[in-house]
């Protein structure tokens, strides 16, 4: 009987991609006085391949872009604390995300986050979304000292909520780090399709959150 549903954050429950367009573009208005010479659209593209949709850190990527624009007078570690302060003001959920919360709830099931990454940050993404009030407990990378897919995150998940393996399922886009790290160790993965990768072996594929209250009930029956 599934207990517990566990989610990753980015690319799962937030619009990473949408999120990170909306701030880069905001992010070049606003200091536009030192990227001026550089058009908004290159500025925008190159940020968002340097990123690698969050798989490389933001130092590297600014110092990269400070390097090959030639951006004068703004230090990397300025459009760094830039990216760490207002990121969270262009958030943008997946679609469905508060009514499959709020079902799940409603089915009494306990809910919970591990995602990897920087501390304050996340939780300032989780807060930027409303959420933060439907998840028992909220597990951070940089927090923990540990991160997916490393199973002692999610033997850790389980040791809060009070609960089995078999008794939680996690929800993500990455078929290492979400699916096979929480299969690891008895967990049931579900993964949320990301047309970055084909193929993925998971217990059960959802393409959006909507199908997640529908898919625990086929694992209960």
């Amino acid at each position: 009987m599934i207990k517990a549903v566990a989610f990753d954050l980015d690319g799962t429950l937030l619009d990473r991609d949408v999120s990170v367009r909306k701030f880069i573009v905001k992010q070049y208005e606003r200091l536009h006085t030192f990227v001026g010479h550089i058009t908004k659209e290159k500025y925008v593209s190159r940020f968002i391949e340097l990123d690698c949709r969050g798989y490389t850190r933001k130092d590297k990527v600014y110092q990269q872009m400070i390097e090959e624009f030639e951006i004068k007078g703004l230090p990397w570690e300025e459009l760094l604390e830039d990216y760490l302060i207002h990121f969270k003001n262009h958030c943008e959920p997946f679609p469905n995300l508060i009514e499959t919360l709020e079902k799940l709830k409603n089915k009494s099931l306990k809910l919970g986050i591990i995602t990897n990454g920087r501390g304050q940050f996340q939780l300032d993404n989780i807060k930027a979304l409303g959420i933060e009030k439907y998840f028992e407990t909220i597990l951070i990378s940089e927090w923990e000292g540990m991160k997916k897919p490393e199973p002692e995150i999610f033997e850790r998940l389980l040791e809060k909520l009070n609960l089995a393996a078999n008794e939680c399922v996690f929800v993500g886009d990455h078929p290492d780090n979400d699916v096979k790290g929480a299969q690891s160790i008895g967990m049931i993965g579900i993964w949320k399709k990301d047309q970055k990768w084909n193929n993925v072996s998971a217990d059960y594929i959802i393409d959006d959150l909507g199908e997640i209250p529908g898919t625990i009930e086929k694992i209960n029956r």
